[in-house]
């Protein structure tokens, strides 16, 4: 069967589907890029706040119109995972419906499917990471996401993940090095480590935090050039982990650290275990560690009692602390939640205005810090090529999709993958250009 995979949401999503392309293919079915030609279609959803939940129902029903006449579609994913009944009532275009936990049933479910049939699968989460043994790249080969680990504990009161992927299991370690070492043998440069919280990685399992002791066997993967660390818990970021930071040179000097505020009323009422004391101390220690590190954060403004003083104190800490990457959400209700509970929700027209009030200082702060690398060389590598024959890159300041591009010029022909020195000749708000530095041959 030629089968079609819709991805929405996350990295942690993009994995999901790169499973069960993984699963597919082994079972003898075809991964194709039109959906116009595909027997079967699988639109694997986000449902983790509003906005993407509306982004995904869109999504599905743009995959009605690609549906043959004997085909079928597939809903999967978190927003199938948590709302499947309600789904199954309301979308009778769909045939199946499965979770997220259900991806390695998918050829035994495609096998024993009746046409006309409509389905719900569903299986409860494991108590321990799944292995499938199976993944089917579609990311770029030179860069690749790898979990190692599922679920969450931490239970923030705006947040469903636990509810839809279930407590927090860790991998074990030999399995992630396998995977490393078998991505890097396929021409990976770049690995870029997630989970819900990479900062719990093995408690569960090994009794303690391992984080740290990971980083150091995943640098010796022979290959691996670039190493970045997203998702990570404050209150979890050790002196060891910043040791090993700051003394690999594997590891990006760059953290992602969802920090979501500074106020300690709202840090309290999100049930975090930071307090705004905890999160400058642990800025503080990276900087001294690694002076040039680059911090992003993720931001929510209008959480149930957030008044104008809160956000003064988190305003106050954006202009004080300029952390170089920084995107905001506005509070999305979830049900499910305590969040969802509370009293005092603020408007939503206040919400967006303090969204767009701490990205016009973001804006600011993130050409200030552009501005000093002008005349730097950094090392950047290579995406793609722009329409005025240009190439497009990134620094190791910089995850895919989210964060800056440096767009230089280079007699040399460039491919995907390559990791070239740039010489930075201009700033703009979130961009850098330059030119590659090339040996002087009448040297």
């Amino acid at each position: 069967m030629k089968l079609y995979i819709e991805t929405l949401g996350c990295a942690k999503n993009a994995i999901d589907s790169e499973v069960a392309a993984g699963i597919l293919e082994a079972a003898g079915h075809t991964i194709i890029e039109d959906p116009r030609k595909a027997d079967g279609i699988i639109v694997n959803t986000c449902g983790f706040i509003n906005d993407a939940k509306k982004e995904s129902i869109s999504r599905i029903f743009d995959m009605v119109e690609y549906k043959k006449k004997d085909g079928i579609l597939i809903v999967s994913g978190c927003l199938s995972q948590r709302y499947s009944e309600e789904l199954y009532k309301e979308m009778p275009e769909v045939d199946i419906f499965i979770g997220v936990n259900d991806y390695s049933h998918l050829p035994e479910i495609l096998r024993n499917h009746i046409a006309g049939k409509r389905e719900r699968h569903h299986n409860t989460c494991e108590s321990v990471f799944l292995e499938t043994g199976y993944r089917k790249r579609m990311e770029p080969s030179y860069s690749a996401t790898i979990k190692i680990a599922e679920g969450c504990d931490n239970l923030c009161a705006y947040c469903v993940i636990p509810l839809i992927r279930g407590s927090y299991r860790s991998r074990k370690m030999e399995d992630i090095l396998k995977e490393a070492n078998e991505l890097a043998a396929s021409g990976c440069k770049e690995l870029i480590i997630i989970a819900q919280d990479v900062t719990a990685y093995g408690k569960d399992i090994y009794g303690e935090l391992r984080l740290a002791a990971l980083m150091k066997e995943l640098c010796k993967v022979s290959g691996i050039l670039w190493i970045r660390l997203m998702y990570c818990y404050e209150d979890r970021i050790t002196d060891e982990l910043i040791q090993v930071m700051a003394e690999e040179d594997k590891v990006c000097n760059y953290i992602d650290i969802p920090i979501q505020h500074v106020s300690d009323k709202i840090l309290i009422a999100m049930n975090r275990r930071s307090t705004k004391a905890s999160i400058l101390n642990t800025i503080a220690r990276l900087r001294k560690a690694i002076p040039d590190i680059h911090i992003r954060t993720t931001l929510i403004t209008g959480f149930p009692g957030e008044n104008k003083h809160d956000f003064e104190v988190l305003v106050d800490f954006i202009e004080t602390e300029k952390l170089e990457r920084l995107g905001v959400f506005t509070y999305s209700k979830e049900e499910g939640t305590p969040a969802a509970k509370m009293k005092n929700q603020v408007q939503e027209d206040t919400k967006k205005r303090r969204e767009e009030i701490i990205m016009e200082k973001q804006l600011k702060i993130s050409l200030r810090s552009n501005e000093k690398k002008v005349g730097s060389i950094l090392d950047v590598l290579v995406e793609g090529v722009e329409e005025s024959g240009s190439y497009i890159g990134r620094s190791r300041y910089d995850a895919p999709e989210i964060d800056n591009s440096v767009i230089f010029t280079s007699s040399k022909k460039l491919k995907p993958g390559d990791i070239v020195e740039v010489k930075i000749t201009d700033a703009f708000d979130y961009d850098l250009t330059g030119r590659m530095e090339e040996p002087d041959e009448s040297a």
